[in-house]
């Protein structure tokens, strides 16, 4: 039989192990979250919307050419919004895009060509409710980068 001093200590040595069980006692903080999987796909669209904004401010003569291109961007960036549930900072255009048309352009190409190997290397990887997505991109993208010969 248990005098009540010892049950009493009893009782909070088991309830410390219990508490230290679920974590009270931890002195770590908890992990961040990761980042979602598709968050550099999200990023990439948002850069290369923001580099087709850019250029048809320097180059409004561009802009029936371009404005599709960049449309498709933020499309693709709405879409990746509401699958991963990111806030979307929108970058306003500027006049920071190089003089030369040719070289922007081929510029853009470029840009577009790593987006499409980004987005298909995403579409690879990625579980099948994903991969119609990252798939579209990376079409939508190889497709850029021809129109942009």
């Amino acid at each position: 039989m248990l005098t009540n001093s010892r049950r009493n200590f009893l009782g909070v040595l088991l309830g410390s192990a219990a508490l230290a069980g679920c974590g009270v006692f931890d002195s770590e903080p908890e992990p961040a979250p990761q980042p979602d999987a598709f968050q550099p796909l999200l990023d990439e669209a948002l850069a290369l919307a923001a580099a087709y904004d850019r250029l048809i401010v320097s180059q409004p003569a561009l802009a029936t050419r371009l404005t599709p291109l960049a449309e498709d961007h933020r499309a693709h960036a709405a879409d990746l919004t509401r699958l991963i549930g990111a806030a979307v900072v929108s970058a306003a255009p500027s006049a920071s895009a190089p003089s030369a048309p040719a070289d922007s352009i081929a510029t853009l190409r470029k840009a577009e060509q790593a987006g499409q190997k980004a987005a298909a290397a995403a579409c690879k990887t990625a579980p099948a409710d994903r991969a119609m997505l990252a798939g579209s991109i990376a079409a939508c993208r190889a497709t850029h980068a021809e129109a942009l010969r």
